[in-house]
């Protein structure tokens, strides 16, 4: 059985369109699938600062067509990406949350799925306790528990375990897809990643 791990933040638009289609792609080829989330930021200040370099003197063509990409992706996959008011955004709070939800495997992608339309459906500030509770308490998680769990340092340390790992692996973003330790980028090579799996399926 193939296994697949997608480590994600919830902070980035083409994370987001990859998330609403990995778990039915894993399940079409009966593969196992790891949720790893990871803090992108710490990813672009230690491996990648060329994001932050392109966002201060980034190419007008390429951000344009890029904003157009994105609308055809989320149109393509019938769903809503705005332009968040508040970007980029603090989402560890909401990573480690996943962490927990993790814990409640019925509430998982529930909450995962409430954390993204929050963000870039709904406009709401993630970082925010009051914005977390509604979306806890939507996905049927106990709120006490919650942030209870997201303030010890275990939740705050497997973040970060999982960050260095996926740079240690030679990740620079997210999403970051591996199937059976082989490295995928972005929503855009899930068509690869599906490849991969019935490759895998076929015995190749």
């Amino acid at each position: 059985m193939a296994k697949v791990e997608f480590f994600y933040d919830y902070s980035s638009p083409w994370t987001y369109l990859a998330y609403t289609k990995i778990h039915g792609i894993c399940q079409k080829y009966s593969a196992t699938l790891e949720w790893r989330p990871i803090l992108v930021g710490g990813i672009f200040n230690t491996v990648n600062p060329s994001v932050y370099e392109f966002r201060e003197r980034g190419v007008p063509a390429k951000t344009k067509y890029s904003a157009k990409d994105l609308q055809d992706w989320a149109r393509f996959y019938g769903i809503t990406i705005k332009s968040p008011t508040v970007f980029p955004v603090n989402s560890v709070k909401a990573l480690r949350g996943a962490i927990v939800a993790l814990e409640h495997p019925e509430t998982f992608l529930r909450y995962s799925q409430r954390v993204f339309e929050s963000y870039w459906g709904e406009d709401k500030d993630i970082s925010k306790d009051d914005v977390l509770r509604g979306i806890v308490e939507e996905a049927g998680l106990n709120a006490q528990e919650f942030f209870e769990k997201i303030n010890r340092q275990e939740y705050k340390d497997r973040i970060r375990v999982n960050t260095d790992e996926v740079m240690a692996r030679g990740g620079y973003g997210t999403p970051t897809i591996f199937v059976n330790g082989a490295m995928f980028f972005g929503n855009d090579r899930l068509v690869l990643v599906e490849e991969e799996l019935r490759r895998e399926q076929r015995g190749q």
